[in-house]
């Protein structure tokens, strides 16, 4: 026992090890990145030659940059970019010498709410009029807009853990093609039922929405599988410690970067550009385009999910062909020539 104890401690104390640095981590990046939310560049946009709200946003910039105007060379493609998510407001004059403000919480509450503050403050110190609008309002049930990251957190945590758990029961690496090509299937399946289930926990059962629920199921089933592939390629190459890499990924920077809790302009610089490209933002900001927004702002996030899944099917594919290679030479090699031992005979 004393001797098995002693064979197992490394393993043990490695893993402990690296549980101490996924815990640090996690304190590290959600305090680091929470604790002080400071809204910079928000962006906000405005008609090239509309001289009063160029001139307003101006004057707001001078001062601090938590604005930034985005020029648009019509008022309807400024309109594109306030319902695409390119902008969370535009400003504009009218003819009776007022500006008008047009918003679209369901983009980012908080963020929105920021612009509608610093400007109205900046027209009250103008003594210009300013009548804000909501064009795309959060839904009441969901008055600071947070359901789309809480549900694409439960997508995502599905998704890897699911890969987990085939992992610790079947090898974290499929022994043949065909068993990859069973697990890709099973997880396939288990991202399909698990997005028809959120999708019927936001609608049916909570009351949260009750339309765009194919969408939401749709969109649900990619990142489950996004995050499930990616889960399964890094624990077939890396084996139990992938598991910790994946965390750090998807739960650990993936969580606070997706502009979820906050939206990206008030993180801090490290994290802002990370909800583009990690599977916790870019499942938020699909599904967020799926219930609030004009579809064609589900183009990135669908193509990234995409780009994620396929690379993780072929990190899969790849990790077994490597593991069932090592396996094969292993077997064919030729064992250990015996040495003469003096005096045999």
């Amino acid at each position: 026992m004393d001797q098995e104890i002693r064979d197992r401690l490394p393993r043990t104390a490695a893993l402990l090890l690296g549980t101490l640095v996924l815990a640090t981590a996690f304190i590290t990046a959600y305090v680091g990145a929470l604790h002080r939310p400071t809204p910079r560049d928000v962006p906000v946009g405005v008609v090239r030659g509309d001289q009063k709200a160029q001139a307003l946003l101006g004057a707001v910039r001078n001062q601090t940059d938590t604005l930034e105007a985005v020029g648009y060379d019509d008022p309807a493609a400024a309109d594109d970019g306030l319902l695409t998510r390119q902008v969370y407001g535009v400003l504009t004059a009218t003819a009776e010498g007022g500006l008008v403000l047009t918003t679209a919480s369901a983009a980012a509450p908080a963020a929105t709410d920021v612009v509608v503050e610093v400007l109205g403050t900046a027209a009250r110190q103008a003594e210009m009029p300013l009548r804000v609008t909501d064009e795309v309002p959060v839904a009441s049930t969901d008055p600071r807009g947070l359901v789309p990251f809480y549900l694409a957190v439960g997508y995502v945590l599905g998704g890897y853990l699911a890969a987990t758990v085939l992992g610790l029961g079947n090898g974290t690496a499929p022994r043949s093609l065909r068993r990859a090509g069973l697990r890709i299937a099973a997880l396939a399946a288990y991202s399909l039922v698990l997005g028809v289930v959120g999708a019927v926990v936001v609608g049916p059962v909570l009351d949260v929405w009750d339309h765009d629920l194919v969408g939401i199921a749709a969109s649900g089933a990619l990142a489950v599988l996004a995050a499930a592939m990616i889960a399964s390629a890094v624990q077939g190459w890396l084996g139990l410690f992938g598991t910790g890499l994946v965390i750090l990924l998807l739960v650990v920077l993936g969580n606070p970067g997706s502009g979820g809790i906050y939206a990206p302009e008030f993180l801090p610089t490290w994290l802002r550009g990370m909800h583009r490209w990690n599977v916790p933002g870019l499942a938020t900001d699909l599904l967020k385009s799926v219930v609030y927004f004009d579809r064609r702002s589900t183009g990135w996030p669908v193509a990234g999910l995409t780009i994620w899944t396929a690379l993780g099917v072929a990190g899969v594919l790849s990790a077994t062909l490597f593991h069932a290679r090592r396996r094969a030479a292993r077997r064919t090699a030729p064992a250990p020539a015996s040495e003469d031992v003096p005096g045999a005979g």
